[in-house]
């Protein structure tokens, strides 16, 4: 499939996203554009994942089961039922067969920008730091600081959004996805090692 231009994959997220998160979208998407240029990762790949990362968070929770079966995409017993987890793969899908995305760093930043994973990517990275802390955000604890930390160190930044979400899922009783637990435990671990050698 073709890749759709960004003025028709804008066009159509306006007609499919409710208006909120529509504005949510061109937030993610600009941040993600300027973390993009403050690291010298690829602009365009950063601006289109950001509007692509929540292309089916409007979508009823059955439906994006069936895109993610249809896919062959493995959904967890975490995943099934939970709408602010499973978007992220029904998205990844919709993204290259609806949108023409191809490139597989692209297709990751928009799978793994809920939970993260180990070994992520710069642009997965950008795409999982834009998301938190795009202007609209205002609720999640440390913001300030963690804006400022996602453009001098955004390992530091993914270090410290990992932490807070799991210290917030485990204060509320909610449940915590085994994803984002391990992908903060592989970069604790990263950070202890590199604290001992540094």
């Amino acid at each position: 499939m073709k890749k759709v231009s960004r003025v028709e994959l804008i066009k159509t997220l306006e007609q499919e996203l409710s208006y909120k998160r529509f504005i949510h979208t061109l937030s993610v998407a600009g941040t993600a554009s300027s973390l993009a240029m403050c690291y010298g990762a690829d602009l365009e790949k950063a601006e289109t994942a950001g509007l692509l990362h929540d292309c089916a968070k409007c979508m009823d929770v059955r439906k994006m089961q069936k895109v993610c079966e249809k896919a062959g995409l493995t959904v967890s017993s975490f995943e099934a039922d939970s709408a602010s987890l499973l978007h992220s793969k029904a998205g990844s899908v919709l993204a290259a067969e609806k949108y023409g995305i191809t490139d597989p760093d692209m297709i990751n930043a928009i799978r793994y920008h809920t939970t993260g994973r180990p070994g992520m990517s710069l642009l997965e990275k950008i795409i999982f730091v834009a998301d938190y802390i795009e202007p609209g955000r205002f609720t999640a604890k440390n913001l300030p600081l963690i804006r400022r930390l996602a453009f001098s160190d955004i390992d530091e930044a993914l270090m410290k959004i990992l932490y807070d979400t799991l210290v917030y899922l485990n204060s509320t009783g909610l449940v915590v996805d085994p994803m984002t637990q391990k992908t903060y435990d592989y970069y604790k671990q990263i950070f202890e090692e590199k604290t001992i050698y540094d």
